[in-house]
């Protein structure tokens, strides 16, 4: 018997989850900061089993609305909910359950989608902490499953598994099975080169950077053309992301077009520019034509 179903990923930002999605896929397939927030779109993992195919949607961490960007996040977090046959909810093991997370977790207990909930990052978490916390959740009914996992480390990822494979429907194969994502090859790319700016900014930019593909074009000696803006809301911010003789864009692009050859398997050609856009966080309109896709939420 064949078994398949959508598994979605939620949690508050910054506890893993886009990490937890790449160790369950055994590739990169979403975008992993230390910055909270980081995962702006729901990005759908495809984990091949033996008998079974598991569709994971990552989902922003769950925050409060700030601006239309985090509007349209905070709508994903809702419409990755909606008709899915899983929810894992992912806990920060370095730290302590707050009353949020007591009331979320309540909330999706009490619905009839099996419900596991993740306590991540136990590679650095406090091992008595932990202990406090599964014995806060194990009287909630509801909880299909609490497993104490390392996302970074790959721990207990084979039992987190099993209990996926155990609440899985008979169902058909969705995907092919050397598909690990439905993202395009351009959002991919330009996922790759938003984490390696986030990484290397640090806190010199805030959030307002977002990467705009204007070419991608294969050529026939197996080489590959990509012209990309990297886009940010304040002129201030412009040189610190290009650098003292074009050293910071230069690190960007470098450790950019190094991952998206491995993607790829080809040779890349990467020109990557700066350009200022006023708030395009608060543009409905920029958000459209960055790809955000606003009014199909």
């Amino acid at each position: 018997m064949f078994k398949s179903g959508f598994v979605t990923i939620i949690g508050k930002a910054n506890v893993g989850k886009s990490t937890l999605l790449n160790a369950l896929v055994g590739e990169q397939v979403a975008i992993v900061s230390w910055r909270p927030q980081t995962t702006r779109d729901k990005i759908i993992g495809i984990l091949n089993g033996d008998n079974y195919q598991a569709i994971f949607i990552d989902t922003p961490g769950i925050h409060k609305v700030k601006n239309e960007l985090s509007k349209f996040m905070m709508k994903n977090v809702e419409s990755a909910l909606e008709g899915v046959d899983i929810v894992i909810y992912v806990i920060n093991g370095e730290k302590n359950i707050d009353d949020n997370d007591m009331k979320l977790i309540n909330q999706y207990a009490k619905a009839s989608t099996p419900f596991i909930v993740v306590i991540n990052k136990m590679d650095i978490a406090d091992r008595e902490k932990v202990l406090d916390m599964i014995n806060q959740l194990k009287d909630i009914d509801g909880i299909d499953s609490i497993i104490p996992i390392s996302a970074m480390k790959g721990k207990k990822l084979d039992l987190l598994k099993e209990r996926i494979e155990a609440n899985l429907k008979e169902g058909v194969q969705f995907y092919p099975e050397d598909m690990i994502t439905d993202k395009s090859v351009r959002f991919m790319v330009s996922e790759i080169i938003r984490e390696k700016a986030m990484k290397f900014l640090g806190e010199e930019v805030p959030y307002g950077v977002a990467v705009n593909i204007n070419l991608f074009k294969e050529r026939d000696d197996n080489l590959i053309d990509i012209d990309a803006d990297i886009i940010c809301e304040k002129k201030a911010h412009k040189p610190i992301i290009i650098g003292k003789g074009g050293s910071m864009l230069k690190k960007i692009g470098t450790c950019s077009r190094q991952d998206i050859e491995k993607l790829l398997d080809s040779k890349v050609y990467l020109n990557l520019w700066v350009r200022v856009k006023d708030d395009w966080r608060d543009s409905e309109k920029l958000l459209n034509e960055l790809g955000y896709n606003i009014k199909d939420i």
